[in-house]
């Protein structure tokens, strides 16, 4: 009865061996940015569901469930949401959820409702756009989902939850202790589980799982790639997942390795030409060794609105799992107190690339950082995430956001972006605060 899915960018659909493997293999599927709030609502009030719809619509002609990702979120906000704030930017919230919802009411498996609302370090609460328009936001969103499709199952989705014994598991645990108890609409919670050398697979996965579905919520593995694509932690978070009867099910972010967000890390079940893997075996013989249980419920209708596009939209999933350590010939030193920053090519595609730049702390902590560079040719970035840029034509700048610009000493942070153009990796100046 459980699903096994994957992420699914509509700018792919038009590769054969692409929609080949993911329409064999899946049968759960999550737009990997497509229903983001950038992408459905690109102008105040006006709602594009283009990209989002194509995705859609080709999973459950297949015969595939979807999964909405994501509705409340303090990334890959449009600007004028970003430049919103108070009760403006609450209203704002709340329009957004009720339209993309009400667009596609009852079709949807469980919506990701609000995502990566918890700080990594402290437990508390992450300081955010959305944050500042009062503690209650989160409820808010919710109970507004639930009036919008009470029939979707409504998640909290986040990143760096999978240790029991982390403040951010346990913070996020209250929340959903609380919710429960006061009556607040939660239905699931999201484990994106990105594990790498910096976050690796904890040996108390199971039990997270398992005290989390004690609060009533069903649980759900909504991103999983693990660097190295290690078998054994594959077979793990399998095996975790088919002893909590109220994990419902687990998507891979991404087919194939060259369509990971983390593509260096080689973390998914089919290499960069779409072989099967050790680690696809590995997830297929603890599949094959669990006691088969009903069937998930049917696919909902097709919507009949959707319209083909060919424009492409790899970007990265949600925010990452600590960087795990960058290679020297790829970090150069920091001096004391000062940064250090690099630019690496996570991507491209015919007219377009993603990239990714990890900034680095030298020998003391950092308050905050500005990364500089120029183009020597003419690239131009299209979307940014994690940092706020300023300049202009081949000169770049970009600083820290408001929630990633303390950096430990020797510790790092990253900030990505697309862009239009060929890939460049220039080379990098780092200022500190």
């Amino acid at each position: 009865g459980r699903y096994f899915g994957t992420a699914i960018a509509s700018g792919k659909l038009g590769d054969s061996q692409y929609t080949t493997i993911a329409n064999r293999e899946f049968n759960m599927v999550t737009a990997e940015n497509e229903m983001k709030i950038d992408a459905t609502e690109p102008n105040r009030g006006q709602f594009d569901f283009t990209n989002a719809d194509r995705i859609y619509n080709w999973a459950v002609q297949n015969g595939k469930r979807v999964r909405g990702h994501t509705l409340a979120w303090h990334q890959q906000q449009p600007g004028w949401m970003q430049s919103l704030s108070g009760s403006s930017l609450r209203q704002a919230m709340i329009d957004h959820i009720n339209g993309v919802m009400s667009h596609y009411k009852g079709k949807i498996y469980a919506w990701d409702v609000v995502n990566e609302a918890y700080d990594d370090s402290s437990g508390g609460r992450r300081d955010s756009n959305l944050q500042r328009t009062g503690n209650d936001w989160i409820e808010v969103a919710f109970r507004t989902a639930r009036n919008a499709d009470p029939d979707a199952k409504l998640c909290y989705n986040d990143y760096n939850t999978d240790n029991w014994s982390w403040a951010k598991t346990q913070g996020v645990y209250n929340m959903v202790k609380d919710f429960k108890q006061r009556g607040v609409p939660i239905d699931c919670v999201g484990f994106q589980s990105h594990f790498n050398s910096g976050s690796p697979y904890p040996g108390n996965y199971r039990t997270t799982l398992q005290n989390f579905a004690a609060l009533g919520v069903d649980v759900q593995i909504t991103e999983l790639d693990i660097q190295g694509a290690s078998a054994q932690t594959y077979a793990n978070v399998v095996n975790d997942c088919l002893a909590v009867p109220r994990c419902n099910g687990i998507t891979t972010w991404g087919v194939r390795d060259s369509d990971s967000w983390r593509s260096g890390d080689t973390p998914l079940l089919f290499d960069g030409n779409g072989n099967k893997k050790a680690a696809y075996t590995s997830v297929l013989n603890a599949l094959n060794a669990a006691v088969p249980s009903d069937s998930p419920s049917p696919t909902p209708p097709v919507s009949p609105s959707a319209t083909p596009s060919d424009s492409p939209s790899p970007s990265p999933s949600d925010s990452p799992s600590p960087t795990p350590p960058v290679s020297p010939s790829q970090s150069p030193t920091a001096e004391p107190g000062g940064c250090s920053a690099t630019m690496r090519t996570v991507n491209s595609w015919p007219g377009g690339f993603q990239s990714e730049v990890t900034v680095r702390a030298g020998g003391s902590a950092i308050r905050g950082w500005t990364v500089s560079w120029n183009w020597s040719g003419s690239p131009t970035i299209t979307q940014l995430w994690n940092g706020v840029r300023s300049g202009s034509g081949s000169a770049v700048t970009v600083r820290n956001e408001s929630y990633n610009g303390t950096v430990a000493a020797g510790g790092t942070t990253t900030f990505g972006f697309t862009g239009s153009g060929g890939a460049e990796t220039p080379s990098l100046t780092c200022a500190a605060s």
